[in-house]
C-alpha cells in the first residue's frame, strides 16, 4: 500500500505534525495533534487532510468535544520511572544479556507478542499492520544497537529495547511467559543501563497491561504522567 506522505496543511502546522514512523507501517498518512482544544479539534475535522490522527489528553479532562468531532478512545498510557536508589535488583545465575542477537531471531519473538497496543485496539487498523509497526520499530532499535537479547542459559527468551534511559520495546517468547522469570531479565537490563551512568530509567506502558504494571512495581518503579490516547480517521 502506497503512502502519500502528505504534508501538514500550512494553516495547521502549528497544531499537527506528520508521523512517518507510523505511516510507513500502516499504509496511510498518520499525524499527531499537538494542541488540545475544542477549537483545534474542530479546525482539524473541517480542514485537515485525509489520514489517521492521534491526540494525547489529560484523563480527567472533558471528552465531549472529542466525541462530537468523531474521535474515539484507544488507550491510556502511564510512565513508570525509577532511580538507582529505589531499584529492586533480582539476580539469577542463569540469566544474562546478549548484544549480538540476529534480528531474525528477535522478530520471531516479536510476532504476535504485542496485542494490547493502541493500534491493535483501533478498529480502523488491521492488526497485521499494527504488528508490522512493531516489527519495523524493532528493526530500527536493532540497527542502532540498542536492544538486548534476554538469555536463559544459552537460549534466547526475549528482547529488551531502549533509547538512552528510556525502555521502549520489550517482549518474552511464549515459552518463557508466566514462569516468574521476567523480573530477572528486566533486572539485568535495568542494571546495565544504570551502569552506563543513567540516574533514572523511564518507560511508557498501557494502563491495561497489568502484567507489565506488576513487573515494574516489583522492581521498585513508581508511576506518573498518565494520558488518554484518542484517534480520529478522516477519509
Amino acid at each position: 500500500m502506497q503512502v502519500s506522505r502528505q504534508m501538514v496543511p500550512k494553516h495547521l502546522s502549528e497544531f499537527v505534525r506528520f508521523t512517518p514512523w507510523d505511516s510507513r507501517a500502516l499504509g496511510l498518512d498518520t499525524f499527531e495533534i499537538l494542541t488540545c482544544s475544542e477549537e483545534v479539534f474542530r479546525l482539524i475535522v473541517q480542514n485537515a487532510a485525509p489520514g489517521h490522527y492521534t491526540v494525547r489528553v489529560d484523563p480527567l479532562s472533558s471528552k465531549k468535544a472529542l466525541h462530537e468531532c468523531g474521535f474515539y478512545y484507544c488507550d491510556t498510557l502511564i510512565e513508570p520511572f525509577c532511580d538507582l536508589e529505589s531499584f529492586i535488583d533480582f539476580q539469577h545465575d542463569n540469566v544474562h544479556l546478549s548484544t549480538s542477537t540476529p534480528i531474525e531471531d528477535l522478530i520471531s519473538i516479536s510476532a504476535n507478542a504485542f496485542f494490547n497496543g493502541r493500534f491493535h485496539r483501533d478498529f480502523n487498523i488491521d492488526k497485521s499492520l499494527a504488528d508490522l509497526r512493531y516489527t519495523l520499530w524493532l528493526k530500527d532499535i536493532h540497527h542502532s544497537k540498542s536492544v538486548f537479547g534476554l538469555m536463559y542459559y544459552e537460549t534466547l527468551a526475549g528482547f529488551w529495547g531502549y533509547s538512552e534511559n528510556k525502555i521502549v520495546l520489550h517482549a518474552l517468547g511464549s515459552d518463557f511467559r508466566g514462569k516468574g522469570l521476567s523480573k530477572y531479565f528486566w533486572s539485568a537490563a535495568c542494571r546495565e543501563l544504570f551502569q552506563q551512568g543513567h540516574s533514572e530509567l523511564v518507560s511508557s506502558i498501557s494502563f491495561s497491561n497489568t502484567p507489565a504494571l506488576n513487573l515494574y512495581i516489583s522492581l521498585g518503579f513508581k508511576f506518573r504522567n498518565s494520558y488518554d490516547l484518542y484517534h480520529l480517521m478522516i477519509q
